[in-house]
């Protein structure tokens, strides 16, 4: 009971600090790690173990989804000579250098200091996007640190099975190249096909409720299969949701849509607090049991690895930038156009803050892992340093090399709004009733508006009108509802109806209704 309460209360500490955490425009997993340390320190906290299995299956398969499903495939075939360096090349040097480390430094077995190095690879996106979104940084950018956080993962967490594996002694590295080919090519045919089912499955559920459970069992099911069946769940996962992602949408109702997406934002939020929560928890038994003269070794050891992995990260793409732009000079003035600068290398170098997937792979570690918990330690302070001095300093280094502000989504979203528009007005030009020829006056209106995107007080005007009459709609309700006209069924359909209405008015939640005083 003590462990319910204490996350009842960690859930709603957590909303503060994302609160506090866009206030001051830091990364609110940055806020969420200080609080995992906290925990550490609360007198009567529980102690808990966690199956390895079932910490990789409910942490990291949700998560992973979420992230491959709004991945743009566009966006990574453009950037696949970047990616490619990046979740793989990186993460690859970062593994041996730590590894490195750990086996000079800290006495670790060969394969134990390969699953740190595993461990402590993959960057997470999630904590540097809130900042990056408010400084409008190249599209480049962000596409390819988006792009890197799903792809890397599968590599990192691939070689962390075959360490594993090896460290307990189930498997020889000599012998790993199979197994990675046989994982990497069964997983990708694997995931396409339980899309498919998925999505066969989908399109016959209607209820919201029901489609958002199914989902979720699906996604479960799938990283379980694709475990038992030895191949690489993440690879698996990835697949599976970029192939429903391409397809889906056609499939299902708008309602189901909201409320799938809000469901969804609302989980993932869950998972990244309690994962936190366990870094505590953990840590707190971890140096318990390193008390004495080892726990000073083990924290040095910790504060060594952090160091290392934000240097070799820093090194790995100042390098490749650089021999990517010396190449360049040796080709067309074209091929000179969209080369990366210096300044996007330190700021994806910087943005290697390591989150989710670090926090659960370290603590699905076996308990009789060999050197376990200055293993974990070290993970955990990864985290937790990257998340405070990459994160925390993230929105400075943003203004210190002051991107020019780019539109790329922007300019898209605009052509992309009078293409839809067009085609509306179109479909309704064969239409000659009265009401056709309201509803073409309010396409007609749109249009002009997309077409103007620059226009932001005709833009203004339009919606303040709609949604004036909307918040005017909204006061009848109420009013029907507190005299009795009609009860509360009736009052939550018409609400829902005024609600899409609304949302259709703002769609970016950009402006605010006039009052009717």
């Amino acid at each position: 009971m003590a462990l319910f309460e204490l996350t009842l209360v960690l859930l709603l500490a957590a909303v503060a600090l994302t609160a506090l955490s866009r206030r001051l425009e830091i990364p609110y997993p940055s806020l969420l790690a200080l609080a995992g340390v906290a925990i550490a320190f609360v007198p009567g906290a529980p102690t808990i173990e966690i199956d390895p299995e079932l910490a990789l299956a409910l942490f990291i398969a949700p998560v992973l989804l979420d992230a491959a499903y709004d991945t743009s495939l566009r966006d990574l075939k453009r950037y696949r000579l970047s990616l490619a360096l990046l979740a793989l090349g990186a993460v690859v040097f970062t593994t041996v250098v730590v590894a490195l480390v750990g086996w000079k430094m800290a006495g670790l077995p060969i394969a134990a200091a390969i699953a740190l190095g595993a461990i402590v690879a993959p960057p997470d996106a999630v904590a540097a996007s809130a900042v990056l979104s408010q400084f409008k940084v190249p599209h480049r950018i962000t596409a390819i640190l988006q792009g890197e956080s799903l792809l890397n993962d599968a590599t990192a967490l691939l070689i962390y099975r075959l360490a594993v594996s090896a460290a307990l002694g189930t498997i020889m590295l000599s012998n790993a190249i199979p197994v990675i080919l046989l994982a990497t090519i069964g997983s990708l045919v694997a995931g396409y096909v339980f899309g498919r089912i998925s999505l066969l499955t989908l399109g016959r559920i209607e209820d919201a409720a029901s489609s958002t459970v199914v989902q979720f069992a699906g996604t479960f099911a799938v990283w379980i299969i694709a475990d038992k069946l030895g191949l690489s769940a993440i690879i698996t996962i990835v697949v599976y949701a970029i192939t429903i992602a391409r397809r889906a949408p056609r499939r299902m109702s708008a309602r189901r849509r909201v409320s799938t997406y809000s469901v969804w934002e609302s989980a993932v939020f869950v998972l990244n607090v309690l994962a936190f929560v366990l870094m505590g928890l953990q840590a707190r038994s971890i140096v318990g049991r390193l008390a004495g003269d080892g726990q000073g070794e083990a924290f040095l050891f910790a504060g060594t690895v952090l160091v290392v992995v934000i240097v070799a990260r820093l090194v790995w793409v100042g390098s490749y930038v650089a021999i990517i732009r010396w190449l360049a000079r040796l080709g067309s003035k074209e091929a000179r156009r969209d080369l990366p600068t210096f300044g996007g290398a330190v700021l994806v170098g910087w943005c290697g803050m390591r989150g989710l997937v670090t926090l659960v792979v370290a603590i699905a570690l076996p308990a009789d892992f060999p050197h376990r918990d200055p293993i974990v330690l070290a993970a955990f302070a990864v985290v937790l340093g990257t998340l405070v001095l990459q994160g925390m300093t993230l929105k400075p280094l943003l203004r210190w090399i002051n991107f020019a502000p780019d539109r790329t989504v922007d300019n898209e979203v605009a052509h992309a709004r009078v293409a839809v528009m067009q085609a509306a007005l179109d479909v309704l030009s064969r239409k000659t009733s009265a009401a056709a020829a309201v509803v073409r006056e309010q396409y007609e209106a749109q249009r002009a508006i997309a077409e103007n995107p620059d226009d932001a007080q005709a833009a203004t005007e339009y919606d303040r009108l709609r949604l004036y009459a909307i918040n005017r709609q909204r006061d009848t309700l109420e009013e029907l509802r507190r005299n009795g006209t009609i009860g509360d069924e009736a009052y939550h359909r018409l609400e829902e109806e005024i609600d899409w209405a609304e949302l259709a008015a703002s769609p970016a939640g950009r402006f605010q209704p006039l009052t009717t005083d």
